[in-house]
């Protein structure tokens, strides 16, 4: 193949075969929003049925943390070293085995084991995915794709409320009725275990799925596998590619660069701050506190919600659809206007949320509004761009083990602000607790003006000159 003689066409329009594929890989996501929200439903049951203590029923929540935490320890590494595809293939099994286990389950402690493999699922598809999404895409519209990760995320999350809410109903209805012994065991009377058992479908079709998509072509070209990277390339965007990318592939080093130590050298300051900076934003954005406390946070400014399900279910929806807003805008507006505006949105509205408890206006919509613009805000820029920059800023050779500190980054938040919201609402209060999290989404706009370069439909070869200066 004569390199010099490819000619580049950016395709504006994403071919059929990408769009599978991209499907296939934010399966991941879905199975990530779906295993973290599901526990909200299964909470009370669970508790019940083994008599957990409060610390027995906190480690029942965190279990799946400290699995994703490890799942987030080896991921990055092993991605860079044997290849995107089969990690996501690892992240299936992992949720399938988990789902399996969990709804079986006739001990505490298999529960708790069961839980931490889809703990492991989760770490691992959240760097895995997005990464596998950023290097198949077209720069042209690598930001949407990789969007559709997040928007997958919060599609989970909500399929995870609607079926709680769904099966709790049938049980309720199906009382005096029998099912057939295995129903009546998994739906009637401990409808818990079809709650988390669920989640067996969309793994099966995530498994299945991955054995039709290809390998990483960036990674394949890093390996030294030249000719079967471009012809993927060309498969899915449906045009050649630049004899000047593929030149870019070969000019860099397919040993030795791998290693952490680059992420240390002075080209890549800046990349490494912005990649452990925006994931640890989005999780003191306070969007946590409105995810699980939110109808604690509405009951106490006495505001009556009759429906605990129902109130996730309004917030659930309001992440997604406002997910779509980044998904349509993120590569013609760009990353850095869409970041800009949505964190100085969630400021303001985090901002007025702390003055209506602290003026005690609380008895009115103007609360529930300013939370639901929060969700609007983060849900088109904090939430789904930490991925989409964290999967463009990086080297090839180093992209997944970079990956994996990011995103380590945010569990280690994640954990940090789950302990820190109740003992902010306990002692400081719902006022000062928003103020707080306003404060740092301040902090993130300030960040992203300050360091953030614009990669919109830039190729991730060209994002990587930007810091070296060529």
């Amino acid at each position: 193949m004569n390199l010099k003689n490819e000619i580049r066409v950016s395709p504006e329009k994403p071919t059929i075969y990408l769009v599978a594929i991209t499907l296939v890989a934010t399966l991941g996501g879905l199975l990530f929003g779906f295993d973290m929200a599901v526990i909200s439903g299964v909470l009370p049951f669970v508790k019940q049925q083994f008599s957990l203590s409060p610390a027995a029923e906190g480690w029942f929540v965190s279990s799946a943390l400290v699995g994703c935490i490890i799942g987030v320890a080896f991921a990055g590494d092993l991605s860079d070293r044997f290849g995107r595809k089969k990690m996501l293939m690892l992240s299936a099994l992992l949720f399938l085995f988990s789902a399996i286990g969990t709804a079986s389950a006739n001990s505490y402690t298999l529960l708790i084991l069961a839980r931490m493999l889809g703990g492991m699922g989760v770490g691992v598809a959240s760097i895995v995915a997005p990464l596998y999404i950023s290097e198949i895409a077209p720069a042209t519209i690598r930001g949407r794709l990789v969007t559709f990760y997040q928007l997958a995320i919060t599609a989970g999350i909500l399929v995870a409320y609607l079926t709680n809410a769904g099966l709790l109903n049938l049980s309720l209805n199906y009382q005096h009725q029998s099912l057939g012994s295995l129903l009546d065991y998994m739906v009637i009377k401990q409808v818990w275990r079809a709650m988390l058992g669920l989640g067996v479908i969309p793994s099966l079709l995530f498994f299945t799925g991955l054995y039709f998509v290809p390998e990483s072509p960036r990674w394949l070209i890093q390996q030294g596998q030249q000719q079967k990277g471009i012809a993927i390339l060309n498969k899915i965007s449906g045009v050649a590619q630049t004899s000047q990318d593929i030149l870019q592939f070969k000019e860099t080093p397919a040993k030795d660069s791998g290693s952490y130590k680059i992420l240390f050298t002075k080209e890549m300051r800046r990349p490494l701050l912005i990649g452990l900076l925006l994931p640890l934003f989005s999780q003191f954005s306070g969007i946590n506190a409105i995810i699980y406390y939110g109808p604690r946070i509405l009951n106490d400014a006495g505001i009556n919600i009759s429906n605990a399900l129902l109130g996730q279910i309004v917030f659930g929806l309001a992440n997604f659809v406002f997910t779509l807003v980044a998904v349509w805008k993120v590569d013609q507006m760009g990353r850095r206007p869409l970041y800009i505006i949505g964190s100085l949105g969630a400021t303001a509205s985090l901002f007025f949320t702390g003055w209506c408890f602290y003026s005690g206006a609380t008895n009115n919509i103007a609360l529930v509004i300013s939370i639901i613009l929060f969700l609007a805000c983060f849900a088109f820029s904090i939430g789904p761009l930490k991925f989409v920059i964290a999967s463009e800023i990086f080297p090839t050779s180093i992209r997944g083990k970079a990956m994996g500190l990011s995103i380590m980054v945010m569990w280690v938040a994640d954990t940090i602000v789950g302990q820190l919201t109740p003992l902010l609402l306990g002692s400081a209060g719902a006022a000062a607790t928003f103020w707080f999290f306003s404060g740092c989404c301040l902090l993130s706009f300030a960040v992203v003006f300050k360091l953030v370069p614009e990669t919109k439909g830039k190729s991730l070869e060209e994002v990587q000159n930007i810091w070296t200066g060529h």
